[in-house]
């Protein structure tokens, strides 16, 4: 018996001197320190009463540490319950509440408030690091370096995600150890990673795109990765040389293409350019392939399902798709309403099968049974269409969810912090083509009569209730908004209406 993901990882692990991560603060960090260190926070995780199955929410900044000790909960048996570091305390509370995690772990900063909030739940609190003792690093440090992997199955449960829900509250995600492991395998052959290839990693690891995608893909190929704790234009130029792969949101090529540095002399080392997130625009495609000599590969994955499809690393990258779907993963496309399989060329519903896609969602069975066909296809929200050639096309999304700088952001939650402002009648927030973010928040607003409130107004308001990337860029005050003869809110309308306020159109 076996501890399924992490040992898929172990089996394939490479000498314990090779390096696994060099950090932007100069630490370096072997196979052999991976072992240990993360068998040393595992102890610590066991001393604090977490068993398997139990959930261990992190709510931390990037580093090295926030990656070991994923991996601690994953040698442990916990279910590891990453949270975006931009989350508020009122958002955290709802997580806090809906998963009853047995540990939450924070940054030093702001351990005096998620005490607080973790006294109401009944989990323990502890912060990650910090300068004095009682952190857990400081407990681990002190623990043996060697650590009996607690027997886990494919099927049982290694994390659960937060993604938005169709009525605002937040759904998580649960993956399963074969989940995660099957699709890292298959990311590893498609893309061609090997122990030779080191990775710019630039991405947050609060959800798939950085946690599971770059970081498993890394460890089961036995690569290296240059970890960055934030994204920095003029220093990932600096990293190129030293380089095999980039793995980014459409926002990061955007800002790419503005440094002087981007040359094909500077890319020539680099065998690979990955996006995904959020629609790469043809434009920024085709600049990218005119300033470097590099085609950027595109997929298509979502927190449900880890990555669907991948253009191919031999053959054409299609700008404006999402190539093909991957070995294992079934992709069809229906008719939203009935369920109806479509022809070839055809708009409908995206839906995909496979070893890659989530159990359902934690404690919410019915909307689990919802969003599953009965023949086991889950049923994405994405619009989409599969051209001539096999190609798979992502055309919109029949929930309204806004993808802004790789993030998801559901209306409906901003939408009821704006209408709570007592000069507002009513919004809409819907998401307009923008060509750094991909896709920019904005907020359309009815005034009460005699209303004088701002979009200043608003900003503040929302300033200390909601993660600042779910923040309007714009906000446009109108009489009254766009509807249907049912009564129903036209987004689409709102969305044509306003798409050039940016300066992109999702036409490129």
């Amino acid at each position: 018996m076996t501890n399924h993901l992490f040992d898929a990882f172990r089996a394939r692990m490479p000498a314990a001197d090779r390096l696994l991560m060099e950090t932007d603060d100069g630490r370096s960090i072997s196979y052999g320190d991976m072992l240990a260190k993360s068998a040393q926070l595992a102890h610590a995780l066991l001393q604090l009463d977490v068993e398997p199955g139990d959930r261990v929410a992190v709510q931390i900044e990037k580093s090295p540490e926030a990656v070991l000790l994923y991996l601690a909960c994953v040698r442990v048996g916990a279910v590891f319950l990453p949270l975006n570091t931009a989350y508020t305390l009122p958002e955290l509370a709802y997580f806090f509440g809906d998963a009853e995690p047995r540990l939450i772990v924070c940054d030093p900063a702001r351990a005096a408030d998620i005490e607080m909030l973790a006294e109401g739940t009944g989990a323990a609190a502890v912060a990650l690091g910090g300068n004095g003792q009682g952190s857990l690093i400081d407990q681990a440090s002190r623990l043996p370096s060697e650590f009996r992997d607690v027997v886990r199955g494919p099927d049982d449960l290694a994390a659960i995600l937060y993604t938005s829900g169709t009525t605002g509250r937040s759904k998580g995600a649960m993956l399963s150890h074969e989940n995660l492991a099957s699709n890292a395998r298959v990311l590893v052959e498609q893309w061609r990673f090997s122990p030779n290839d080191v990775l710019i990693h630039a991405l947050p690891i609060f959800h798939t795109h950085g946690l599971f995608v770059a970081t498993h893909v890394t460890l089961m190929a036995g690569a290296k990765m240059l970890f960055e704790r934030k994204f920095d234009p003029g220093r990932i130029i600096s990293l190129l040389p030293r380089a095999t792969v980039l793995m980014g949101v459409p926002t990061f090529y955007v800002r790419l293409l503005q440094q002087d540095g981007l040359t094909q002399e500077a890319a020539k080392a680099m065998r690979l350019f990955i996006s995904g997130s959020a629609p790469l625009l043809a434009e920024t495609h085709n600049a990218w392939r005119e300033r470097t000599g590099h085609a950027i590969l595109e997929r298509y994955g979502m927190t449900e399902t880890n990555m669907n499809t991948s253009n191919p690393y031999d053959g054409e990258r299609r700008a404006g798709t999402v190539g093909f779907p991957l070995p294992g993963v079934t992709l069809r496309i229906t008719d939203p309403e009935s369920g109806r399989l479509l022809a070839q060329g055809d708009i409908g519903m995206i839906e995909v099968k496979g070893t890659n896609v989530f159990s359902g969602y934690w404690r919410m069975p019915e909307k689990t049974k919802a969003e599953f066909r009965e023949d086991g296809f889950f049923i994405t929200g994405d619009l989409g269409l599969i051209d001539a050639d096999g190609y798979v096309h992502i055309v919109g999304r029949g929930k309204d969810v806004i993808i802004s700088g790789g993030y998801n952001i559901y209306p409906k939650e901003v939408e009821s912090e704006i209408d709570a402002l007592a000069g507002v009648s009513e919004s809409a927030v819907i998401g307009v083509a923008h060509p750094d973010f991909g896709e920019g928040v904005t907020a359309v607003v009815v005034r009460k009569p005699g209303s004088a409130v701002s979009a200043a107004d608003i900003a503040d308001a929302i300033a200390g209730r909601l993660a600042k990337y779910k923040h309007p860029k714009q906000v446009i005050f109108v009489d009254e908004l766009p509807r249907n003869t049912m009564g129903k809110v036209q987004k689409n309308v709102l969305r044509e209406m306003y798409k050039d306020i940016y300066g992109a159109s999702k036409a490129g």
